[in-house]
């Protein structure tokens, strides 16, 4: 009887027991650690950047045929190669060059770097020298002190036993005052001398007396006008050196005169 009683307890127990623990609230099991964290990718490098050009010109830009200009240039960055067409060539990434195009010309500077090619351009405008000047004039023949004379100055005339200057004397002796100044002047240390002639009516005596007045009419009438004095000088020769030997009027008007000469 006892065993039955025990037997029945122990089941009961058990079964409280399994009650109790289906009465109870489950506990969800704690998540799974995450996976860990994948390395970053490494960054891809920046792209190569394409070379400057800092400077590039070309001075002066006008020129005449036969003069030369200088090009000027400088390029930074990752350089690899620099040069300029029309026969430069290779050159250094900093510098200048002279050049002589004979037409207008265009330098294109190219520079090459990983990150590409840069191009600036400078252009130098020729044009033709001026004709040179004519070739001066053939020197004029050196002209003497008596051609002077000879081709500027002119006779002055009078009346029959006159000494005084008439209307047509004061013209003529008026032209050759402006002729003898500008002789003078090319000629400083000459002189000029006033010949006195008459017809050849009269003594001799007569004659020289009348050339003396003649000249020294003509001597006064120029020196108004400007001629200096101590350049002019006077001699008569009367009657002795006729410019006609005819006897009539037209001979004689010839021979009564004034005669402007180169002094000795």
């Amino acid at each position: 009887m006892f065993s039955k009683r025990k037997v029945s307890a122990i089941c009961l127990a058990v079964s409280l027991a399994m009650f109790a623990a289906g009465c109870k609230k489950k506990v969800p099991p704690p998540p799974p650690p995450p996976p860990p964290a994948a390395a970053p990718a490494p960054a891809p490098p920046p792209p190569a950047s394409a070379p400057r050009v800092s400077q590039f010109s070309a001075e002066p830009t006008s020129i005449q045929r036969g003069q030369s200009s200088t090009l000027r240039w400088e390029v930074s960055g990752d350089v690899s190669s620099v040069s300029i067409n029309q026969g430069v060539g290779t050159v250094q990434n900093t510098g200048s060059r002279s050049v002589s195009p004979s037409d207008s010309t265009t330098y294109v500077l190219s520079v090459t770097g990983p990150g590409g090619t840069t191009t600036a351009s400078a252009t130098v405008s020729v044009s033709s020298p001026p004709p040179p000047p004519p070739p001066p004039p053939p020197a004029a023949p050196k002209v003497t002190f008596e051609q002077r004379m000879a081709s500027d100055v002119q006779d002055a005339y009078f009346d029959y036993d006159k000494s005084d200057i008439r209307g047509d004397a004061q013209s003529a002796l008026t032209q050759d005052a402006t002729s003898l100044k500008s002789i003078l002047a090319d000629f400083p240390s000459s002189t000029i001398v006033i010949e006195g002639h008459c017809d050849e009516r009269g003594s001799a005596e007569y004659n020289l007396g009348l050339g003396d007045r003649r000249a020294t009419s003509a001597r006064d009438f120029l020196v108004q006008l400007g001629v200096p004095a101590d350049r002019l000088k006077t001699i008569s020769y009367g009657k002795e050196r006729p410019q006609c030997t005819e006897s009539d009027e037209s001979c004689w008007q010839k021979n009564r005169r004034v005669h402007l000469s180169p002094g000795q």
